[in-house]
């Protein structure tokens, strides 16, 4: 078989290199079968798309695999941890868990409709875990929304998390204290709840666990066993959503 024809079938059909004994060719034999190679591929483009979507599939599924492994390994962590904010339906059949940062420009993109799809699903647990990566006004936003929800509670929690998430302005000690304002609350141990050790035990752990599983951005999702890195938008989360419940 020449090397015109049998590149191409190795190609086709998986045949490792190897077979063709790529070692044993003299130097002109290996020059001329590069030169087959370079013209099979010039002529044939398609062949190099093709075989780069294996290559990404394969990778995708390996990805998926290893997500899978990951959420199985850390879910007493991620759906139990009993210090997180737990919303929508508490009971719902299925959780999803949002790894979150109030300065994260995609977060708040997600926001809306994150909560679209749960008030339009109605059978969601959701489950807050503040993850601070953007800065000292991150980690100051997640200080003040874990003190709250320590001292006040997951209704408190909430309506405070749904306000840092739409907040525009800069973070600051001043904008936070006439947040707790607005809503009636006392500044004052809010603030200081916010540097003492409860809170950053939180954060500590939050950071433990991403880093456990290998999530380095926010917003990053886990729906059950499936993991959604980055923002993602409502009709794909509903999609992943449906085809969880069917499985």
């Amino acid at each position: 078989m020449s090397l015109r024809f049998a590149l191409p079938l190795a190609l086709c059909l998986g045949t490792p290199l190897a077979a063709l004994d790529l070692g044993g060719m003299t130097d002109e034999e290996r020059a001329a079968f590069r030169a087959e190679v370079r013209a099979y591929l010039i002529e044939n483009p398609e062949v190099l798309m093709e075989a780069i979507a294996v290559l990404e599939e394969r990778d995708k599924a390996a990805q998926a695999a290893a997500d899978v492994a990951l959420a199985t390994d850390n879910a007493e962590a991620l759906f139990n941890d009993g210090y997180s904010f737990v919303g929508g339906n508490p009971d719902g059949d299925i959780t999803l868990v949002e790894f979150m940062d109030y300065r994260c420009g995609y977060c708040k993109r997600a926001f809306e409709e994150v909560n679209q799809l749960l008030e339009a699903d109605g059978n969601i647990r959701f489950i807050v875990k503040e993850l601070p990566i953007l800065g000292e006004q991150s980690t100051m936003s997640a200080q003040f929304a874990i003190a709250v929800h320590q001292i006040h509670g997951d209704e408190t929690y909430k309506v405070i998390h749904d306000s840092l998430m739409t907040l525009r302005s800069d973070i600051s000690p001043d904008v936070l204290a006439r947040l707790a304002d607005t809503f009636g609350l006392d500044p004052v141990p809010i603030m200081d709840r916010m540097q003492g050790p409860e809170v950053a035990a939180v954060i500590n752990q939050n950071r433990a666990l991403a880093q456990a599983m290998q999530i380095s951005g926010t917003p990053t999702f886990v729906l059950e066993d499936t993991m959604l890195r980055g923002y993602l938008p409502l009709a794909q989360m509903q999609q992943v959503v449906a085809q969880i419940r069917e499985n």
